[in-house]
C-alpha cells in the first residue's frame, strides 16, 4: 500500500477546516480509499457536515433529488445533531432529500435501539423532509417480509440504474462489522438480493440489512469511525493486501464511486 498526501485544495469548495489531514490510499484493489483524519469526533463531524452540504448542493444542480443512506452509531449521531442545527440546517434543501437506512434492529420504533428512532430524534424530526421521502425499515412485520418489501422499494428507485445512493454513511463496529454484516456471517449474505434478514445469536435479535452489493453502487460511501477500540481493526483494514476479506467492512468497495474514511486520531493509530 502506498499512502501519499492529497492537496487540501481538493476540498476548498467544501470549506473543510485547516485541521483536516487528507490522504489518498492506493492499493491493489480497484477501489480508491481516501482517508480523512481529525483530532477528535467533533472536528470530524464538522468536516463531514461541510462535505455533505457540498455534495448535496452539487447534485441538486443537475437533479431534483438526493438519495442518502443513514447508519446507526455514536459518531453518526453526533453528525446528525450537527446537520439539524444552525448553520447546516439552513444550507441543505431538505425537501429534495430521500432517506434510506442501511440496517435495522427488529425492535419497535419506540425502542431506543431502533436505528430509525435515533435518526428521527437527532435529525429527521428536526428538518423539513417530506414524510413520504423517509423510508424506514418496517419492524412490525416478520423480518423476512420486511426485507422483501424494502427490496421492492429500493428497486423502484434504483433498478436498471447504474448507481444507487448519492451518499451512503456507514459505521464500523469494534469487530469490523458494518451494516448488519458481522464476522462469521459473511457467507449468509445473498449475492442476488439487496436486502436480507438474519438472526444474530450473540444479541438474540433479528436484524434487517442492506447487502454490500447495493451499497457498493453508491456514488459516494463514507465510513465514520472514532475511538481507540477500533484502531487495531482499522489498521488491519488499511494495511490489507485485499487477497482475502478479514472483516465485513472490507466488503465495501464502490463499483464506480468514491470511498471515504472519516476517522479521528484515536482510531487512526497507524
Amino acid at each position: 500500500m502506498l499512502v501519499s498526501p492529497l492537496a487540501e485544495s481538493v476540498y476548498a469548495d467544501a470549506r473543510v477546516f485547516t485541521s483536516i489531514h487528507i490522504f489518498i490510499v492506493v492499493s491493489s484493489s480497484e477501489a480508491r480509499m481516501q482517508i480523512h483524519s481529525f483530532k477528535n469526533p467533533s472536528e470530524l463531524s464538522e468536516a463531514a457536515a461541510e462535505w455533505i452540504v457540498s455534495l448535496v448542493e452539487k447534485k441538486l444542480v443537475i437533479s431534483d433529488r438526493f438519495c442518502l443512506l443513514l447508519s446507526y452509531g455514536n459518531t453518526p449521531k453526533q453528525l446528525y445533531q450537527l446537520l439539524a442545527s444552525d448553520p447546516y440546517r439552513n444550507k441543505i434543501d431538505w425537501k429534495k432529500l430521500h432517506i434510506f437506512f442501511g440496517d435495522e434492529r427488529v425492535v419497535p420504533f419506540e425502542d431506543e435501539r431502533n436505528n430509525g428512532k435515533m435518526a428521527y430524534d437527532t435529525l429527521l424530526g428536526k428538518v423539513p423532509i417530506p414524510a413520504e421521502q423517509i423510508h424506514y425499515i418496517d419492524t412490525k412485520k416478520l423480518p423476512e417480509h420486511s426485507a422483501e418489501d424494502y427490496e421492492v422499494l429500493l428497486r423502484q428507485y434504483f433498478d436498471n440504474k447504474e448507481g444507487s445512493f448519492d451518499l451512503s454513511l456507514l459505521g464500523m463496529g469494534d469487530d469490523g462489522h458494518t451494516l448488519s454484516v458481522f464476522p462469521g456471517y459473511e457467507s449468509i449474505v445473498p449475492k442476488d438480493k439487496w436486502v436480507f434478514s438474519l438472526y444474530l445469536s450473540s444479541q438474540q435479535m433479528h436484524r434487517i440489512s442492506l447487502t454490500p452489493g447495493i451499497v457498493n453502487k453508491s456514488k459516494n460511501i463514507a465510513f465514520l469511525v472514532t475511538g481507540a477500540a477500533k484502531a487495531l481493526v482499522l489498521k488491519k483494514i488499511f494495511n490489507a493486501q485485499h487477497s482475502s476479506v478479514s472483516f465485513p467492512a472490507e466488503l465495501i468497495h464502490p463499483v464506480n464511486g468514491e470511498l471515504h474514511w472519516f476517522v479521528d486520531e484515536e482510531a487512526y493509530k497507524q
